[in-house]
This record gives C-alpha cells, structure tokens and sequence, in this order.
C-alpha cells in the first residue's frame, strides 16, 4: 500500500512529516512511503529509505496561499505532485498537513469528485464526554468557507454514512450546529438548510445544536457549514489547551497536597488528555472524493503525522471509499435535495 505525501505542507514541514513517516514506517509494515518535497531540505532528514522514496519537487503551497490559484500555478508543487500520484494510480491515498483549501482543490480537480456530491468536505471523528459514544462525526471541518444549504443536507447523509460505517453508530442522530436550537435561528442559509434535513428521510435529523452542547453526546454527527466548523474546532481545541496548562501550574501553586492530588489523578487527567489531544487521533478526512485524502491539522508534530498513516491505512484496508461510491450510487435520489423538500 502506498501513500503519496507532500512533505513541505504544515507548520513544521519537513522535519515532523518525515519523523512522522519514519515512525509510521516502523510500525506499519504494509505500508510504503512517496515523499514529495524540495530534495535539498527532505532528504538530509530520512535517516533510512527503506519503504521510502523520495520524489523531487520545485514548488511549495503555503498556508496563505488562495486555493486554486496556487494549484494551477504551481505544478510541480509537492501536494499538486501528491495528489497526481494518485489520480495516475501510482498511490493509493493522499495525505497533507498543509493549505486546507488547496488540499480539498487538488482532492476534487485532480482525485476527483465522487459523481453525486455537490461538495466534499472535511470529517473527523471528535470527542464526546456523554451519551452512548465516545465519538461522534463533525463536519464540514474548514474545506469550504461558504456552504449552500444543499451542501449542509448531503453532509447529513455522507456523516451518517461515515458514523454508521466506521465508527459502528447504528442510527446516528443528526443535528445542525447553529446559533440556537430553534427552527428559526441563523442565517438564510442555516434556515433553509434546517427546512431540508427537517422534512428528509434519508437520516435521523434532531434540530439544531450550540457549539456548547455538542460534546454533551446530543448528536452522532454535527453538520456545520466550513467556517463555523472550522471556528468551533479551533475554539474547543484552544480551550483544552489552556485549561490543561491551567491546570498543570495550579497543581504546581498548591505544593505537596497538589501533587499528591495529581498523583491520585494522573490516570484520569491522563485520559482526558489523549482524548482532547488531536495529535493522538490522526487527521480529517476528505469525504467525497475518488480515493483516500487526509488532512491533518497545521501544526501537526510527527506523532499526528504517524497515526494519520494508520488512519489511511484502516482506510484503503477497508475500501471506505468504494464503499461510500456505492452508497451514493444507492441512494442518488435521496442525494438529490429538491425531491426532500416538503
């Protein structure tokens, strides 16, 4: 199985990536490695080609850089030589810590959209602290900045697809992440888009939910237009962060009967640490597309970039994308907003 990456995307491209994949190397035995990036600057950093193979390039997408723009004008740029490589059939999956709208721009020009989705979009499977699960599946994540409420519909299908398939949720329930749980709130779009998945059968669609209630176990899935997604995440990820490091050096203030609390502690304190830490669990998949893309976050260390390669690999493994072109094809009706409307 092979995995092209582009090595110069993220914030500490290329040393994390190429640790990440020389870990990712050691404990994936199946797994083979198409690094993309500046030879000069890659190559120094891989302590051993084996199952590696580095690919030259003379261009970099940076995290500023307006999407399309920047794929069309930079060819030979690592994440364009990338997702080439998998639209040629010469990898299977497609992976990157960089610029999200250039990621999800080569994932749908250059993989290809799957016939039937009007606009792939970034899932991930995000913590839950109540409810019958410990996950459930948040999307659209920051692949789309401005969503049409058809978009927003689809995603109610594509997430409860997901949570169904890889997370085991039998029914999952669907909420749309707004300004308020009522019919009414939000924008036009929200409103419209609330109507769509009210009056659908094609999932089990619970009203609206607060960005601070969807940790509560309330919904499966969370359907949210790019830009409130992608807020909302990096708010709850600050958040944790903070709180942590509040934490620590309140432990610290309280001297001896604050550490031996903490120690008492540690195994809780612990795992709440690996369910907040978004290195722990990988990256944000982009649904909707002809093959495997994953998306990690920005600043993603080598420990993110690791389990992303396991994450791709569970994927390809389990032929999630085949299996989500059936669904589609099996349910194109249900796809089709106009015909849910009531």
């Amino acid at each position: 199985m092979k995995i092209a990456i582009d090595a110069m995307g993220g914030d500490f491209a290329p040393d994390e990536i190429v640790k990440g994949v020389e870990i990712a190397r050691d404990r994936y035995e199946g797994l083979e490695f198409l690094l993309f990036g500046t030879e000069e600057k890659v190559k120094p950093l891989i302590q051993k080609m084996d199952r590696i193979k580095l690919i030259g390039t003379s261009e970099e997408i940076e995290m500023g850089e307006e999407p399309v723009k920047a794929m069309k004008n930079k060819p030979d740029s690592s994440m364009v030589r990338a997702a080439n490589a998998v639209k040629d059939g010469e990898a299977d999956a497609f992976f990157s810590a960089g610029n999200t709208g250039a990621i999800l721009a080569s994932a749908i020009f250059i993989v290809g959209r799957i016939r039937g989705v009007e606009r792939p979009a970034l899932a991930t499977a995000f913590p839950s602290f109540g409810g019958q699960h410990d996950e459930f599946v948040f999307m659209d994540l920051g692949a789309n900045a401005e969503n049409k409420p058809s978009h927003l519909y689809q995603y109610g299908i594509l997430g409860s697809f997901y949570a169904e398939t890889v997370m085991g949720i039998d029914h999952p329930r669907v909420r749309l992440l707004n300004n308020g749980g009522e019919e009414d709130k939000g924008d036009e779009v929200h409103k419209a888009a609330h109507q769509l998945m009210k009056g659908s059968d094609a999932f089990d669609f619970r009203g609206n939910v607060e960005a601070r209630e969807i940790m509560e176990g309330t919904a499966d899935v969370v359907v949210a237009d790019g830009f409130s997604g992608n807020a909302t995440l990096k708010a709850i990820e600050g958040t944790a962060l903070t709180m942590m490091g509040q934490l620590k050096d309140s432990i610290k203030g309280a001297g001896i009967r604050g550490m031996l609390g903490a120690l008492l502690l540690k195994p809780a304190l612990k795992n709440l640490k690996h369910k907040m830490d978004f290195q722990e669990n990988g990256g944000a998949v982009v649904l909707g597309v002809k093959a495997p893309v994953v998306k990690t976050h920005g600043s993603a260390k080598a420990k993110a970039v690791a389990n992303s390669m396991g994450q791709i690999e569970r994927m390809v493994q389990e032929n999630l994308v085949g299996k989500t072109a059936d669904f589609i094809k099996e349910n194109a009706e249900k796809m089709k907003v106009k015909k849910n409307v009531k």
